[in-house]
């Protein structure tokens, strides 16, 4: 009539770990990246009425209406849409490592900096994937995405759905299970992930971009790069894998770029 003690912990243990994981690190996540997203459109507003800021490319900039901008980057459906659906997923089905489920601690910046340099490695690799392996798979993946010669900020996540899955789905995942973190570590690097892919696609140089260029970070000008010349730098956060493959070119070095930025 009664199970043994141990079968019933056992059981329970199972129940435990089947059961659905709290909705908190998720929501507080999801918050997050949303709140860098805001401080990232509060930014470009600001800066560009401030009148001093200095385009990229020496053609100007595209002219367009601010909150025609906005509202185009906030309704991406191979933006967010898709992002915000593959982390409820994986988090709600229990896809991710165990730590990532912890709320104990802080934020770790060792954690940090290597899920973001991970994740930089294999997003450029499956970005030079993209771009090499066939012409078919360029043309339904990545190429909708190219069609912006001259990019502004709001067109970062204004590609296709198989380029999202491909270059930051695919290596997110696989970023998650080399990198073991807990949920703060894992919030800071999504929110300095996605505003910082944000922020290379600006049509202007920031402040912070010739100290950037010095150390090897990505900048709006390496990534106006990519997206004039199509053949160099395939890396979006760091241009360190670039220069190990010899696939870096300067902003500075392209006649169509200012040398001012």
């Amino acid at each position: 009539k009664h199970r043994p003690q141990q079968l019933m912990e056992t059981d329970g243990a199972a129940a435990v770990t089947s059961s659905w994981p709290s909705p908190v690190g998720l929501s507080l996540g999801l918050l997050s990246v949303l709140v860098g997203q805001v401080f990232v459109i509060i930014y470009h507003y600001v800066y560009l009425h401030m009148n001093r800021w200095t385009p990229i490319q020496k053609e100007g900039a595209v002219k367009y209406n601010f909150w025609e901008g906005v509202s185009t980057h906030l309704a991406q459906l191979e933006g967010f849409v898709l992002l915000g659906s593959y982390l409820t997923g994986t988090w709600m089905f229990r896809l991710m490592p165990a730590s990532y489920y912890s709320m104990e601690g802080t934020v770790n910046p060792v954690h940090v900096a290597a899920q973001l340099l991970v994740m930089d490695l294999l997003q450029t690799l499956a970005h030079m994937a993209e771009h090499r392996i066939s012409a078919e798979m360029y043309k339904r993946s990545h190429k909708p995405h190219h069609r912006f010669l001259n990019p502004r900020l709001f067109d970062a996540f204004n590609g296709s759905i198989p380029d999202t899955v491909c270059m930051i789905l695919v290596p997110l995942y696989i970023t998650a299970n080399v990198v073991h973190c807990n949920a703060w570590s894992y919030m800071a690097f999504g929110t300095l992930y996605s505003s910082w892919l944000t922020l290379i696609h600006a049509e202007y140089s920031h402040p912070w971009d010739p100290l950037f260029r010095r150390i090897g970070f990505g900048t709006a000008g390496d990534h106006h790069v990519h997206h004039k010349v199509f053949i160099k730098n395939y890396g979006h956060l760091f241009m360190y894998w670039d220069k190990m493959m010899g696939t870096y070119k300067s902003p500075l070095d392209v006649d169509k770029f200012r040398k001012d930025i």
